[in-house]
């Protein structure tokens, strides 16, 4: 399968979750990264028009898990979100942000994601560290 299938198919399986809820799609990957994007709109936005703390974290959630998913033996294996920290730099009224997971450590039990969420302009918006829990598929 190319990458671009993969792409696609990645953005089918969050079909009727929140990652379609807010818009997140994601864009590219590789074997040390993942990015998406997640329109700032009114499903993202808070009541006085900026960005959403809690859009931000879904994003960064988002993107760390795919990635993490990624990196283990789906036979056997997935990840679970243990923990995630996030903060705001900048806020953004409209427009698109634009999110890049890369692995801190990737282990046996423990995985640990940086993501950075920056707007349109390339502005640092956001940055958050996700730890992933790996364990056994039930």
């Amino acid at each position: 399968m190319d990458k671009q299938k993969e792409i696609e198919q990645i953005n089918i399986f969050g079909k009727n979750t929140m990652m379609d809820s807010l818009g997140i799609k994601i864009t590219d990957f590789g074997d040390d990264y993942i990015c998406g994007k997640m329109p700032v709109d009114e499903r993202t936005i808070q009541p006085f028009g900026l960005l959403h703390g809690g859009a931000s974290a879904a994003l960064a959630e988002t993107l760390g898990s795919i990635a993490g998913g990624m990196k283990v033996d789906h036979e056997g294996k997935t990840v679970v979100g243990i923990e995630i920290n996030c903060n705001h730099l900048r806020s953004a009224r409209s427009g698109w942000v634009h999110g890049i997971a890369k692995p801190i450590k990737l282990g046996k039990k423990i995985q640990v994601w940086n993501i950075e969420i920056k707007n349109d302009n390339d502005d640092l918006v956001a940055v958050s560290r996700l730890t992933l829990a790996v364990i056994d598929k039930k």
